[in-house]
């Protein structure tokens, strides 16, 4: 039996899940033991993702009903969901519940929505449907890595991609005290984050050379943007968020814009970030404004500081299939195992992509 880590992906076809494949295959602790997926069990993955034919040969997907024979039972288990909002709960506490009767010590990263919220009503309520497990939602927490000091359950539920571009570039600010807590919020994201099967308005022809708006100021995630923001940084703030799809297919940029409420030159600002990230080894505040090719495909976050009187603009750009998916949930998983955060992770940007 394998000293490593045994590594489960439910929902292992999408964008999130290859991302996840291709990271555990990078992974020095952790060994793919099985890619879930109910439609395509016995496909092998690398007809699903070509280009993982190299770390995965010929693996193949399994059905929910196959994968625990994969692993030897007492194996320590990473359990990542990329699972769609809705389906991910379900499908969790099936696994989870065979897991730990095989005697598994068991640790599970959801990179849906389904354990963002604590409170089943909110839940239901913005995504208008009934939760597939509520009996673990107490077993849950989330939260950006950056922004958690202390795990205070066995599972993390990862903030979405939008959320955690948000969270990161907005939390310091809030926390410096400089504004009244209302921030006006332009995002830009890529068709990646619109998963993978075509729809009009994601669909690569609708999008090229191309943007818009979509939900302005009734995105579904801003309800879990207000409420981890509160989290982090102890006061309540007003977020108006607009989204937009962007012409690409990986990233977000966001704009965070607030007025100041007193005094404050560009350096302090940008120093109550420098204070708040000195630990954080994956986010970087840099002194121009950030770039997408500089974090695109990467883990890391750039994040850029412009003041003038009273207004204060603070922009962020990550990969939403990374630093805002797969490997935010890598991220929560060392930590989850004690081992380095940046275990598997520290790829820098291609930058020419």
């Amino acid at each position: 039996m394998s000293d490593k880590i045994q590594a489960v992906v439910i929902g292992a076809t999408g964008y999130v899940g290859g991302e996840l494949l291709r990271l555990i295959s990078m992974h020095p602790d952790l060994q793919l033991a099985a890619a879930i997926s109910e439609s395509r069990a016995g496909d092998r993955i690398a007809a699903c993702f070509p280009h993982l034919s190299a770390v995965c040969g010929e693996m193949t997907f399994v059905s929910h009903t196959e994968w625990l024979a994969a692993i030897a039972p007492g194996s320590r288990l990473a359990m990542f969901s990329a699972a769609p909002h809705g389906a991910s709960a379900g499908a969790i506490k099936v696994a989870l519940e065979a897991a730990e009767k095989a005697g598994m010590d068991v640790h599970v990263v959801d990179s849906s929505a389904d354990f963002r919220f604590s409170n089943l009503r909110d839940f239901e309520s913005i995504y208008g449907i009934e939760h597939g497990a509520p009996e673990l939602m107490a077993r849950f927490q989330c939260g950006v890595p950056e922004h958690v000091t202390t795990i205070n359950t066995p599972h993390i539920a990862h903030p979405g991609c939008f959320a955690t571009a948000i969270l990161l570039a907005s939390v310091p600010l809030l926390g410096s005290a400089t504004t009244d807590g209302e921030l006006f919020v332009t995002g830009i994201t890529g068709s990646t984050g619109s998963g993978k099967r075509p729809q009009p308005g994601t669909h690569h022809p609708e999008r090229h050379s191309n943007l818009y708006a979509y939900k302005p100021l009734t995105h579904r995630h801003t309800a879990e943007i207000v409420r981890l923001a509160k989290t982090a940084s102890g006061k309540e703030a007003s977020i108006n968020f607009v989204p937009h799809s962007g012409p690409y297919a990986r990233g977000i940029y966001v704009s965070v814009q607030a007025k100041l409420n007193r005094e404050i030159s560009q350096a302090e600002l940008q120093q109550f970030f420098l204070d708040a990230y000195a630990d954080a080894p994956f986010v970087e505040i840099v002194s121009e404004m950030p770039k997408l090719k500089d974090v695109v495909a990467s883990n890391y976050c750039h994040i850029g500081i412009a003041t003038s009187g009273d207004t204060v603009v603070v922009t962020s750009a990550i990969d939403n299939l990374v630093k805002g998916a797969a490997g935010g949930a890598m991220q929560w998983m060392n930590r989850l195992w004690d081992l380095p955060e940046t275990t598997g992770l520290g790829a820098p940007a291609p930058a020419w992509t």
